[in-house]
C-alpha cells in the first residue's frame, strides 16, 4: 500500500509482479483453450493472405497472356480463401469469447471472496465508496479488457505475425520499408506507457473518493439539511469533481500526444514498400505481380497493428483495475493459529491499557476493564465519546493501536476472523437483509447453507419473530430482499438478533441493535433475548437508559475513558455523570 493510500485510508493496490503471477496461473488453467484460440486466429490470418497473393499471381498471369480458365480458377481461389477466412474467423472468436468469460468470472469469484473475507473495521476505514468503484468501474473496465480487448490484441497479433511472415518470403528487405514507423511506434508507445499506468490509477482512486463522496452525501442528507451544511458538501463534492476531470484529463492529454504520432507512422510503410519492391523489380528480384503482393500485403497489415496498439490503452486501464481488484486480498487478515495460547474462562473479557485512534486521532486513551462470564454490562454515554468504538474493539472488528483485548483468555488480534466470531459478536443498528429466503438469511450464521429447520424456528421464537415468519406466505422458504418481499426495520433487526442466536457466542456486543424498534417493542425483545443468552456475556451501547437499569453493571465512557462503573443503584447514589444522565432522561431534578 502506498503513502498515498495509507492517508486517505483506501484500499491497497497490488504491485504488477503479484498481477503477472496471478494472470500467469490463469493462463496456465486455461493453457488449452487459448492455444486452440492462438491456433484458429493463426489458420484464419493463413486464409487471409491469400486473395493478395493471388491477386499478384493474377497479375503476372494476365502480363503473360494465361488461359482465361487459370485466371478463373485463381479467382474462385480467392473466394474460397474468403470463405475460409470468415469461418474460421466465426469459430475463433466464438471460442475467445469462452476463453474470455471463463477468465472474467474466475477474476470476479475471486475479487468476491476476497471482499468477503475483509475485515469489517478494515471496510469501515476505507469506506463504501472505495469498494463500490472497485466492483462497479473497475470491473467494467477489465470486463471490457477481457472480453473486447484481448481476443482483438490476439487476432491483430497473430495477423501481424502472419503477413511479415509473407513479406520476408516475398523478400526479406522489403521489411526494411517499416523500420521508420516501428522505430516512430516504439518510442511513442513507450513514452505513453511510463506514464498512462500512474495516471489511471490516479484516475480511479479520484472515482473511489467521487463515489465515498456522493454516498456520504445520499446517507447524510437529512443531518446536512438540518445543520445547514448544503453549501459546504456541494463545494467538497465540486472539489471531487474537479480533481477527478484533472485526473481524466491528463490520461486524455497522454492519449491526444500519442495518437497522432501512430496514425502518422502508418502513412509511410505503404509508400515505403512500393518503393522498396520497385526498386527490388528493377533488380530482377521481383515481379510485377509480387509488388502488387507487396503493396497489398502493406496496405493489409495496418489495420491489425492499428488495431493491436489501439488496444494498448485499454489494456492498460484493464490492467490497472485489475491491480486493484487483486489488491483487497493484500487487506486480508493473515492467518492465525486459533489453537495455540492459553484458554480461559468462556464469555470472560479482560481489557488492559486499551488505546485506539482513527488517522491519527485517538478515541480512546488507556481503558482498563474486566467482565465476568454471563454478566451484562451497558455502556452510556454522550455521543462522541468512543462507547461504538468500545464495543467493536471487544468484538474484534478493530485491532487496538496498543493494550489488548481478551476473551475467553484469548487475545482477539491473535485470532482469525472466524474465531473471532465464535467468541465475540457485533450486533448494531445496520442490519442487512440479503437476497434469498428467510431460511438462508438465518444459516449464514451457522457457515452453511442448510440448517435444522426446527433451530431455526427455536431462533425466532428467542426473539418474539415467529409469529409474523409463519405468517408469511412460504413461511420460511418466502424470498426476501431486492426484488422480493420487503420488510420493515424491526423485523429485519429480528432476523439479525436470530442469526447471533443460532451463531451462540460467547460475548454478543449490542450497539443500538434496537433503535429502529418502537421503544415498547424494543423493550420486550431486549428481555427475550437476554433470557435466551443467560449464562453470556452482553454489551449493551445503547441511549435508552432502560437498558442501563436492567444490567448487572453500568459503565459511563466520557472523552475516552470508562469514567464511572457500578450498578444502576450504586451510580445512582454515587451522583456523577450517570445520575444526571438518568435524571435528565426521565425529567426530575
Amino acid at each position: 500500500m502506498t503513502a498515498t493510500d495509507e492517508r486517505r485510508g483506501l484500499l491497497p493496490v497490488a504491485p504488477p509482479p503479484m498481477v503477472w503471477a496471478r494472470l500467469s496461473l490463469l493462463l496456465r488453467g486455461h493453457g488449452r483453450v487459448l492455444a486452440a484460440v492462438v491456433g484458429l486466429y493463426g489458420l484464419a490470418a493463413l486464409a487471409a493472405l491469400a486473395p493478395p497473393w493471388m491477386l499478384g499471381r493474377i497479375v503476372d498471369a494476365v502480363r503473360a497472356s494465361a488461359a482465361p480458365e487459370r485466371i478463373d480458377l485463381m479467382a474462385l481461389l480467392v473466394v474460397g480463401a474468403l470463405l475460409c477466412h470468415a469461418v474460421l474467423t466465426l469459430v475463433s472468436v466464438a471460442l475467445s469469447i469462452r476463453f474470455g468469460e471463463a477468465v472474467l468470472a474466475e477474476l470476479r469469484e475471486n475479487f468476491v471472496r476476497a471482499v468477503l473475507r475483509l475485515p469489517l473495521g478494515t471496510v469501515e476505514r476505507a469506506g463504501s465508496g472505495d469498494l463500490m468503484a472497485r466492483t462497479g468501474r473497475d470491473v467494467g473496465h477489465l470486463s471490457h479488457t477481457v472480453r473486447h480487448s484481448l481476443p482483438v490484441m490476439v487476432v491483430s497479433g497473430v495477423t501481424v505475425v502472419v503477413i511479415f511472415g509473407a513479406l520476408t518470403v516475398l523478400h526479406p528487405v522489403l521489411l526494411l520499408a517499416w523500420l521508420p514507423s516501428a522505430a516512430v511506434i516504439w518510442l511513442s508507445t513507450r513514452w505513453y506507457a511510463r506514464r498512462a499506468p500512474a495516471g489511471y490509477l490516479r484516475e480511479l482512486d479520484t472515482y473511489s473518493e467521487l463515489t465515498q463522496g456522493v454516498t456520504d452525501t445520499v446517507e447524510g442528507a437529512h443531518t446536512l439539511e438540518a445543520l445547514g451544511r448544503q453549501d459546504r458538501q456541494r463545494v467538497r463534492t465540486d472539489g471531487r469533481i474537479h480533481s477527478a476531470y484533472l485526473a481524466e484529463r491528463y490520461t486524455l492529454w497522454l492519449r491526444t500526444v500519442w495518437y497522432p504520432t501512430l496514425e502518422f507512422s502508418y502513412l509511410v510503410p505503404t509508400a515505403a514498400t512500393f518503393v522498396a519492391a520497385a526498386y527490388l523489380h528493377a533488380q530482377g528480384e521481383l515481379t510485377v505481380g509480387q509488388i502488387a503482393t507487396a503493396v497489398f500485403l502493406a496496405v493489409q497489415v495496418v489495420r491489425p497493428v492499428d488495431l493491436l496498439i489501439d488496444q494498448v490503452d485499454s489494456l492498460m486501464m484493464g490492467f490497472t483495475s485489475l491491480r486493484r481488484l487483486i489488491g483487497v486480498e493484500l487487506a486480508e487478515e493473515p492467518a492465525a493459529d486459533d489453537a495455540s495460547g492459553g484458554r480461559g474462562e468462556p464469555g470472560a473479557v479482560e481489557i488492559s491499557g486499551l488505546r485506539f485512534g482513527y488517522t491519527g486521532t485517538e478515541v480512546l486513551h488507556g481503558v482498563d476493564l474486566t467482565l465476568e462470564p454471563g454478566e451484562r454490562l451497558a455502556v452510556v454515554g454522550p455521543s462522541g465519546a468512543g462507547k461504538s468504538t468500545l464495543g467493536k474493539l471487544i468484538a474484534g472488528v478493530h485491532t487496538p493501536t496498543s493494550g489488548t483485548v481478551r476473551v475467553g483468555g484469548r487475545d482477539l488480534t491473535g485470532l482469525s476472523p472466524r474465531a473471532r466470531r465464535e467468541k465475540a459478536i457485533l450486533l448494531s443498528q445496520e442490519s442487512h437483509v440479503f437476497r434469498g429466503t428467510v431460511a438462508e438469511n438465518l444459516a449464514l450464521a451457522l457457515d452453511r447453507e442448510e440448517a435444522d429447520r426446527d433451530a431455526l424456528w427455536e431462533a425466532l421464537a428467542a426473539v418474539d419473530a415467529d409469529s409474523w415468519v409463519r405468517a408469511l406466505p412460504e413461511g420460511l422458504d418466502t424470498r426476501i430482499g431486492s426484488g422480493h418481499l420487503s420488510l420493515d426495520p424491526a423485523h429485519v433487526q429480528q432476523l439479525a438478533l436470530a442469526r447471533v442466536v443460532l451463531a451462540d457466542p460467547g460475548v454478543l456486543v449490542l450497539d443500538e441493535a434496537t433503535s429502529l424498534m418502537d421503544p415498547g417493542s424494543a423493550r420486550h425483545l431486549e428481555r427475550s433475548l437476554a433470557g435466551v443468552l443467560a449464562g453470556r456475556t452482553v454489551v449493551a451501547i445503547a441511549h435508552r437508559l432502560h437498558t442501563a437499569h436492567d444490567a448487572d453493571r453500568v459503565a459511563v465512557v466520557e472523552d475516552g475513558l470508562v469514567r464511572e462503573l457500578g450498578s444502576h443503584d450504586e451510580l445512582l447514589a454515587a451522583g456523577g455523570s450517570y445520575a444526571a444522565l438518568w435524571h435528565a432522561w426521565h425529567g426530575t431534578p
